[in-house]
């Protein structure tokens, strides 16, 4: 699935449609280069979820966690992590977490679940393209709600 967000409200309402859809559990890859609006997303998912306060991007701490219905999300920036290994001394213990955002998974393959959506974002214009791809079957099935969602059908070319 391919949206075209025009603008920051766009990715708000990206970020609010995957909450309202949201399986649990659910692991959200979020890749693209710097300033592509991964955390931005991220945060309107967890505000959408009812987080309230202060959401911190995790580029220093590498990990932020927010109390959700049902347990934690944990929003993961892994842009700093030098090796794989390095995850291990974060205190990643899945028990509790109904969510895992994570920026940058690629330089942490070997210690993270696997994912269940890939959300790719890139320049496109003045705005992003979001590219969702669905990668196990939560994934998928979370990816046909979203076509279906018509608050996401409004953006212009959404499915081209």
């Amino acid at each position: 699935m391919r949206l075209h967000l025009p603008d920051v409200a766009a990715m708000d309402v990206l970020g609010e449609r995957l909450a309202v859809s949201l399986p649990a559990p659910a692991v959200v890859y979020l890749q693209g280069d710097l300033g592509a609006g991964k955390s931005t997303v991220a945060r309107a998912l967890l505000r959408a979820l009812g987080v309230e306060g202060p959401i911190r991007s995790p580029t220093y701490t590498l990990v932020e966690r927010y109390p959700v219905a049902g347990g934690e999300a944990w929003h993961l920036d892994l842009y700093r992590i030098g090796h794989a290994a390095e995850l291990d001394f974060l205190g990643l213990d899945e028990a509790e977490v109904v969510l895992w955002l994570v920026e940058w998974p690629e330089k942490g393959p070997t210690g993270l679940p696997p994912a269940d959506l890939r959300l790719e974002l890139e320049s496109e214009g003045s705005g992003r393209r979001a590219t969702l791809t669905g990668i196990s079957g939560r994934g998928m099935d979370w990816v046909d709600q979203l076509v279906a969602d018509s608050q996401l059908r409004a953006f212009p070319a959404a499915f081209r």
